[in-house]
């Protein structure tokens, strides 16, 4: 089964605010088994245009992805995170190479 990644691009407008959205999702991403991949680094859009920050996240599966989205625990962190932040969220399934 291949697995899944949420994939944000994230405009923050308060970085303080922003930091206690981070705390609170932590306990949904440990529930699901989410794995940062990128949180934040350096970026360079060498086509198109994103916001400033860009996050992904893999997750065992599709069905764990959706599920730790709609979470309880994620829906508690993500009223943290919409009076301080503009984002852009997919939640993608990968692809299995043989």
């Amino acid at each position: 089964m291949p697995k899944a990644y949420w994939i944000g691009h994230v405009t923050v407008d308060d970085p303080a605010a922003y930091e206690a959205y981070r705390q609170a999702n932590a306990a949904a991403f440990a529930r699901y088994g989410a794995r940062f991949l990128v949180r934040g680094g350096a970026l360079e859009v060498v086509e198109g245009q994103m916001r400033p920050r860009a996050v992904v996240i893999e997750f065992p599966d599709l069905a764990t992805a959706r599920a730790c989205y709609h979470s309880p625990e994620y829906q508690a962190a993500l009223a943290l995170r919409r009076p301080c932040s503009i984002a852009d969220l997919a939640i993608v399934e990968g692809w299995e190479s043989a």
